[in-house]
């Protein structure tokens, strides 16, 4: 699946709680080193990944679950992150401070 399919929903999530583009173009910058204005779209959801800038050091703080798996236990490296990203997501747009978000 390419970034150009996935972002929209991410965004479409957050919107949908009040939150902003902005907000979520911060999160995903915390995480992987990303400005999201310069994102190829046409990448893959993985690559996004994979080619990160500079995956965030504290990034395996992020604890929780995502769709009922505990998100610090996911074994494969990229599914980690794919999945610590919606656990951010998750995050924002259930409310809470974005300077909580990006522990």
């Amino acid at each position: 699946m390419k970034v150009s399919k996935v972002y929209p929903l991410l965004l479409q999530k957050v919107e949908r709680k009040g939150r902003t583009k902005d907000e979520l173009d911060a999160v995903i910058a915390w995480l992987t080193g990303y400005d999201m204005e310069q994102v190829d779209q046409d990448m893959t959801y993985g690559a996004f990944f994979e080619n990160a800038p500079m995956m965030n050091p504290r990034a395996s703080m992020i604890k929780g679950k995502v769709c009922g798996i505990d998100v610090e236990t996911v074994e494969d490296p990229l599914m980690q992150k794919v999945r610590w990203l919606d656990k951010l997501v998750d995050e924002l747009a259930k409310g809470k401070p974005l300077e909580k978000v990006l522990r």
